[in-house]
């Protein structure tokens, strides 16, 4: 291919780009079969000769970069970053997902189970429960640390169906507190050598955490059990990470996607306005009262756009065009944890900031 210049192209001044580069730039264009110009241009000479300067600064990002809020609710927040790369924002996918931690049960101390859900299932079920604790109020646990009020939240559950009552749904909600720490005695648990370290605390986490530390969810199904049967045990809840196992990760799913934009390369009218309208399965396009009962299709919501391809697909002549913006991401966080989505969020920048600051010092 040959290079082209600005000299070659009189009308464009010298120090910008002409709009065709500008979009390959910026833009990923979603075609039939395969999207182009997905890559973003990451050599900072690449338009040398145009007068464009494509390498990094500093200066440059702090101006461009910005979050908007879109939604926020107790459990999700939607938000838009603007101006950066796609490895920053899978960075910060794959913080929330792995690395910011939270409150999970670890061990389960069993003394009586005569369900029909084996133990190594109802542990793991009680694992799972996401718990309503903040982690920054406690540490994390060794191999060597002995469990207290600072490393281990404790919780009971004891539970039963007596013969000739109906059968009964063991919740999640029947997970009660223990802020004095373990009340097994070591007659009646078969833990031996281990139940020793597993004793009361020498303190009290009411002095801790101002309120309760229960489980954020009351209604999760746990087990059930018939007449005659029985639940009786302990869960020992510590600090961790989703690196380590997914119950420690805060939250369901943070994923992104780049913003859509659906551009109408000419108008659409009549009777194939109305056939591009009812394509569409997530409604993008409308249609728009021109008068004298013309009308024609407009893409009034892009945003919503799934890129299912079914505007373009049996089209001939292209009318619709397919766009994703390269620097702006549709960010979606649910949180799973006692921690609100924003907070999750702002402790992933946290993160973050110290990988890099790690970085810097080691290179230094």
């Amino acid at each position: 291919m040959p290079r082209i210049s600005a000299l070659d192209m009189p009308d464009v001044p010298m120090g910008q780009l002409p709009e065709h580069l500008r979009l390959q730039s910026t833009r990923a264009f979603c075609k039939f079969d395969a999207p182009i110009h997905s890559e973003g241009i990451q050599y900072g000479g690449a338009y040398a000769s145009m007068g464009v300067d494509n390498g990094l600064s500093l200066d440059r990002f702090c101006k461009n970069f910005k979050i908007e809020v879109i939604r926020l609710t107790e459990d999700e927040i939607e938000f838009d970053m603007i101006g950066i790369d796609a490895s920053i924002a899978n960075a910060f996918r794959r913080i929330l997902i792995a690395e910011v931690p939270t409150m999970a049960i670890e061990k389960v101390f069993i003394v009586d189970n005569t369900s029909v859900i084996p133990d190594e299932v109802l542990a793991h079920r009680l694992g799972l429960i996401p718990l309503d604790a903040d982690p920054g109020l406690f540490e994390y646990l060794s191999e060597n640390d002995v469990p207290n009020e600072r490393n281990t939240i404790v919780y009971k559950l004891n539970v039963s169906c007596k013969r000739g009552d109906p059968r009964l749904t063991v919740k999640s909600d029947q997970l009660e507190w223990l802020p004095e720490g373990s009340q097994l005695k070591m007659a009646s648990s078969n833990l031996s050598r281990e139940s020793k370290t597993y004793t009361s605390f020498s303190g009290s986490q009411l002095e801790i955490s101002k309120k309760p530390l229960g489980v954020k969810h009351k209604d999760i199904i746990v087990a059930e059990i018939g007449p005659g049967q029985a639940i009786e045990l302990e869960a020992h809840a510590v600090k961790g990470t989703g690196e380590v196992h997914a119950k420690w990760s805060p939250v369901s799913t943070a994923w992104y996607r780049m913003l859509p934009e659906v551009v109408m390369l000419k108008e659409v009218r009549g009777e194939d306005a109305e056939e591009l309208v009812k394509k569409c399965p997530v409604k993008v396009f409308d249609i728009e009262d021109l008068g004298n009962g013309e009308k024609r299709a407009v893409a009034s919501r892009p945003r919503v756009c799934t890129l299912c391809r079914e505007c373009i697909r049996g089209v001939n002549d292209e009318t619709v065009e397919l766009r994703r913006v390269l620097d702006h991401f549709i960010f979606t966080i649910e949180s799973a944890a006692s921690l609100s989505p924003e907070v999750l969020f702002t402790e992933a920048v946290k993160i973050l900031e110290e990988k890099c600051e790690r970085v810097i010092s080691e290179l230094s």
